[in-house]
């Protein structure tokens, strides 16, 4: 049955799993876009696009999409997901301006990580508004306008990446790309009840970006849901031989340790600015995390705050001079006068200045991995505070340096991160917090942040609507290890901390195939063996968790004789590895696979 979307009250959430949800109920493409455009229109100019792929375009490429057979969409991971690019960032058929009439561009294609978005069935609806060349946190710099804040317009969207944020908030769009030097895909979630994931440097590529700072400029993503940010990420990150600051993932660490070892800033280094609210909900949001089974630790962050600093206070200031400064210094026509007071100054910066703030980075940076080895997670406010428009026209650069605080210092040490909401404010305003560590831990801080933000019991953007149901994690899978465990290994177990200390992440309880017996071996602690059998065998329930190589290496290494790790069949076919036993060691062992698992051995009491 083909579902028509009429109006954009009929088109409901945008999140990945519900769209795609609707797309297997019958739901077309262009039924998708058709509701988009009746939003876009009922938005009444809010100032959030620069440029729109023009509707009949639109129209068309969902057209095409619309005949693509349901068996062939496992292709396009993406497909019919409706997105947005922040507006320095190229798109072949849309100017690229970085907010900047002046400056504008027609490329001649489109950026890497757009590329392949498109390529994966993604639509691209337009390029959204910024600070002029990414260089702010308030959202409000700009020729094009102000993005309405859809909570109360009488305060900043936050940015640099406003339009991109107010965007997928106000159901415009599934997901959009934006970047983040210094907090500008972090510090919008924030204001706008979203989902901000602040990749590792270098794993989404940045060909096709117009630079703030080239060496540590990120693409973001900012999404309804965690869950949709790694799937986004899942397509666009990819090593870019064009790129001279591409990098190639590692295998990832699925989970953290047990306990999740999170990390607060010392009382007297957690400032809100005089926002009592900002500070309830980010003490709320520890709370919950120690609820989720996390231990808080307390951190010193003023190395932190120092980094933080360094970004526009120290050398890195000429990075932005490096990006645009001939451009301004050959007239710069449309420059705002605060963006030219903010990059100026970075002519001024010799290499012997270069140098003195390098040295001062990396020491700053041992502090930080000292603090890295006793968390796994850093939890912060993603800002302090919020601003009023008037507020921050009475102090434009004081107020947008309060916005850094707790941002501006990860690219510089290499940090990943994903901001997640973490309710409102007694004004009725959105509050974040974000979840920081190390680079290319992204999976294992997803899994956290995704339980984080569903404690936070808030709506999805400023639709009003639910979130959807918690999914797995689809990002960082790939060259991970499966293992079957089928006795005190198993989740709530005594063992169990031996799997999630090393990093392992439950994939789902399972069952062999009907071929093996489970035995009750004599000793303490009592424990299972299993044999597969050419006869006589039954099913037995296990579960499947994933670690890295390194991980289960460590793991197989400690597994005591006469158990062993050996390949397992599973009912449906999948062979991985698992826990067998020595035939000798069943000789006299009571034979338990009747009871079909070791739970149910226990739970019976016959042991």
């Amino acid at each position: 049955m083909t579902e028509t979307v009429a109006s954009p009250d009929m088109l409901g959430s945008l999140d990945l799993t519900s769209l795609a949800a609707r797309y297997r109920d019958g739901l077309q493409p262009s039924d998708v876009v058709r509701g988009l455009l009746a939003r876009i229109a009922a938005a009444d100019n809010d100032a959030v696009w620069i440029s729109r792929v023009p509707d009949e375009v639109l129209l068309a490429a969902a057209a095409i999409l619309d005949a693509v057979l349901p068996a062939q969409r496992a292709t396009l991971p993406l497909y019919g997901i409706p997105f947005a690019v922040k507006d320095n960032i190229d798109c072949v058929g849309l100017p690229t301006t970085a907010a900047c009439p002046g400056f504008a561009y027609q490329p001649t294609e489109d950026a890497t990580a757009v590329a392949r978005l498109r390529a994966a069935g993604a639509l691209l609806v337009g390029k959204t508004n910024l600070d002029q060349f990414a260089t702010g946190l308030v959202g409000v710099r700009s020729p094009y306008g102000i993005p309405r804040n859809p909570f109360d317009p009488l305060y900043v969207p936050g940015g640099s990446s406003s339009g991109s944020a107010v965007a997928v908030a106000a159901g415009l769009v599934s997901f959009s790309l934006g970047t983040d030097t210094a907090g500008s895909g972090r510090v919008p979630a924030g204001f706008n009840n979203i989902v901000g994931l602040k990749p590792t440097r270098g794993l989404i590529s940045t060909r096709g970006l117009v630079p703030a700072c080239r060496s540590l400029d990120c693409i973001s993503i900012f999404g309804l849901t965690v869950e949709d940010t790694l799937d986004v990420l899942a397509v666009a990150a990819a090593e870019d031989a064009e790129d001279a600051f591409s990098r190639r993932a590692p295998v990832m660490a699925p989970g953290p340790t047990s306990p999740i070892r999170f990390g607060m800033p010392r009382a007297d280094h957690l400032v809100f600015f005089g926002n009592d609210e900002a500070a309830r909900l980010y003490h709320a949001a520890a709370e919950r995390l120690r609820a989720l089974g996390g231990v808080a630790v307390e951190v010193d962050f003023e190395p932190f705050v120092a980094a933080a600093q360094l970004l526009y206070g120290g050398p890195w200031v000429a990075e932005r001079t490096a990006a645009v400064g001939a451009f301004i210094a050959g007239g710069g026509e449309g420059v705002l006068p605060v963006i030219r007071r903010i990059i100026a100054p970075g002519d001024g910066v010799s290499a012997v200045d270069a140098f003195r703030g390098s040295y001062r980075l990396e020491a700053l940076r041992q502090h930080a991995r000292a603090t890295f080895e006793r968390i796994d997670v850093l939890l912060l406010p993603t800002s302090g505070t919020i601003y009023t428009l008037e507020e921050l026209e009475a102090d434009p650069i004081g107020a947008n340096s309060n916005l850094g605080r707790y941002t501006n210092f990860a690219n510089l040490f290499d940090l990943c991160g994903i901001a997640v909401p973490a309710g409102f404010q007694a004004n009725g305003l959105p509050a974040g917090v974000t979840l920081i560590a190390p680079a290319f831990r992204e999976t294992m801080v997803a899994g956290i942040a995704a339980k984080l933000h569903r404690t936070a019991e808030v709506p999805s953007g400023a639709t009003g609507l639910a979130l959807p149901p918690a999914r797995p994690i689809a990002y960082g899978t790939e060259g991970l290890v499966s293992i079957l465990v089928i006795g005190a290994h198993l989740s709530g177990m005594a063992l169990n901390h031996e799997l999630t200390g090393l990093g392992a992440s439950l994939v789902a309880a399972c069952r062999t195939a009907p071929d093996y017996r489970l035995f009750a071996l004599p000793g303490t602690p009592a424990r299972p063996g299993m044999l597969r059998v050419a006869g006589g065998g039954g099913a037995i329930e296990g579960e499947v968790w994933q670690m890295t190589e390194a991980a289960f290496g460590r793991f197989v290494a400690a597994v005591p004789s006469p158990l062993s790790i050996g390949s397992v069949t599973l009912d449906d076919g999948q062979v991985v590895k698992g826990f067998l036993c020595e035939a000798a060691a069943t000789e006299g062992a009571r034979d338990i696979t009747s009871y079909g698992g070791w739970r149910a051995w226990q739970a019976s009491g016959a042991g």
